[in-house]
Formats: structure tokens, C-alpha cells, sequence
């Protein structure tokens, strides 16, 4: 298959957060959801990043593999939003699994299921799947679009067993009313290949990148979870 190029935001070389063991982060430049909270507002625009190519991105990994196997890590595809590359994240994966890398994405799932998708998700070991809101209004005001797509998304990897982790960013005031809580989890029984959910405490430390660029932070009176508040979404979660 032909090199395909790809427009890349930034990498983290020795991630811990973004799936299991030690692992080489790469971050795709461009998304199209709208969330008032996003850390990594510079990622939104599809225009911006700097262009690799899948066999740039691959090298890069392969030095690490010795790290990765100690460690039971791998590679993660985060964003911005790496659906809107799906070619490019599907020959990268195809190729680091032929090298017995384990591959994650993380992603909103927040696209219709096409077959390019399909053929991404039959070479990724594991979704990182961020449910913005269980509420299909408040997922509307807080992120600008629907959460069918999310929902329909969560569904298809339990239906054709692919594991999935489930997170939710927990923010005062808008994800960590109770009853939306109960019925993320009542969604989250209903899914076979869950292997963990993990609640996100809300933080504001992108806030500069807002202001940066000229914008506003919609958010910029909300605190941070209080230890209360997270530990009543963990204990409706059963985390």
C-alpha cells in the first residue's frame, strides 16, 4: 500500500495514562466535535499539525518496542480526533501489528460506522471510547453534537468483541448529575467487552490554550471535582 501521510498534532513518547503498560502516544491533528472543556483546543483545526508519513510514525515506535513488550504496552491513537484519519491510523496499525504491537484508540466513536472504519477497528486491540454525556441534550450543549453516533459506536465493538475501555471527563455542573450517572452505568452493563470504565476529573489547565488563541473558555468559573463529588460518581459507577 502506498506510504499514506497523515496530519499529526504532537506525540508522548512514554505515556502511562492512555492505555495499559508504557506506550507511544500520537495525537491526529483535527476534530469535529466542539467540547466547551477540551484541553487541546489547538488540535480542532484539520489544517494545522505537521504531515508524516505512516513509515516516519512506525519508525519512531519500533525503537521503543523493547519498553512497550517489558511493560505490556504498545501504541495509542488519540487526537484531536483520529476517525477523520482512518486511513492513515489503519495502515499504521496494520503494520504494528504485523511487529506484535498492541494498538488503542482513543476516540469519541462520534462518526457513523462506515466499512473503513470496520476494516480500522478489525487491526485495533483495544478502544479507548470517551462518552462525553449519556444525555443526548446535554452531550448537544456540551460537545455541539448528538451522542447516537458514541452510543451506536459502544454498541458495534460489544457486538463484534472488541475490548473497550469506557471514560467520562466528571465536571461540576454538567457530567456529574446523578440520575445521568446512574444511566451511564445501566448503559455501560448493557456492553459485553467492557474491560474498564474510568471516571476523568475535570481540569482546566488547557484554559491557556483558549486564550492563546483569542477564544473564550466557556468553563472558566468551573472548579475542578471536589474528593466528595468523585467519590459519589465513583460509588454510582461501582468503580
Amino acid at each position: 500500500m502506498e506510504n499514506l501521510i497523515g496530519r499529526i498534532h504532537s506525540f508522548e513518547t512514554f505515556g502511562t495514562v492512555d492505555g495499559p503498560g508504557i506506550r507511544f502516544v500520537v495525537f491526529m491533528q483535527g476534530c469535529h466535535l466542539k467540547c466547551k472543556y477540551c484541553h487541546n483546543r489547538d488540535t480542532w483545526d484539520v489544517k494545522n499539525g505537521k504531515e508524516y508519513s505512516v513509515e516516519e510514525i512506525f519508525e519512531k515506535t519500533i525503537r521503543l518496542k523493547p519498553y512497550m513488550n517489558t511493560s505490556h504496552g504498545g501504541v495509542t491513537v488519540s487526537g484531536g480526533e483520529p476517525l477523520l484519519q482512518v486511513p492513515f491510523v489503519t495502515e499504521l496499525f496494520r503494520k504494528l501489528q504485523e511487529q506484535q504491537i498492541h494498538t488503542a484508540l482513543d476516540t469519541s466513536g462520534n462518526l457513523p460506522i462506515t466499512p473503513n472504519i470496520e476494516k480500522l477497528l478489525n487491526v485495533t486491540d483495544l478502544v479507548l471510547l470517551d462518552i462525553k454525556h449519556i444525555d443526548n441534550e446535554k452531550a448537544i450543549h456540551l460537545t455541539g453534537l448528538p451522542n447516537t453516533n458514541t452510543l451506536n459506536f459502544a454498541k458495534y465493538l460489544s457486538e463484534h468483541g472488541i475490548p473497550m475501555w469506557i471514560r467520562q471527563v466528571l465536571i461540576p455542573g454538567f457530567t456529574n448529575d446523578e440520575q445521568d450517572l446512574h444511566n451511564l452505568k445501566k448503559f455501560i452493563d448493557t456492553l459485553k467487552t467492557v474491560k474498564k470504565v474510568e471516571l476523568l476529573p475535570y481540569h482546566d489547565l488547557g484554559k491557556y490554550k483558549w486564550k492563546e488563541l483569542d477564544l473564550d473558555y466557556e468553563l472558566d468559573q468551573v472548579s475542578p471535582p471536589t474528593p466528595e463529588q468523585l467519590e459519589k460518581a465513583k460509588s454510582i459507577l461501582q468503580l
